[in-house]
């Protein structure tokens, strides 16, 4: 059976990732209270910004910038859309 975390962004107990993200305190926070697919959505949500946004990895303001955005996004707050993004309808 996999381990569950109540996840943040969510707000359900869900399949909890097998590891953390990245090392560190943060990766750590991120592995008990962030889902495994909250992590897929961010991974996905993160390409699309830094492409439709060209943010340039070794810049460390972009990389600030898309920090903060995965705190809002794994937070369940309002965070940043690519300009233009129309979500998928069903």
């Amino acid at each position: 059976m996999s381990r569950t975390v109540f996840c943040s962004k969510y707000k359900t107990d869900m399949e909890a990732m097998d590891r953390p993200p990245f090392p560190g305190a943060k990766g750590q926070a991120l592995f008990e209270t962030l889902s495994k697919q909250a992590w897929q959505d961010w991974l996905a949500h993160q390409t699309m910004l830094i492409n439709e946004k060209h943010l340039n990895m070794m810049d460390p303001e972009n990389r600030a910038y898309l920090q903060g955005e995965l705190e809002k996004f794994a937070s369940g707050k309002d965070y940043d859309l690519a300009d233009g993004y129309v979500a998928p309808t069903d």
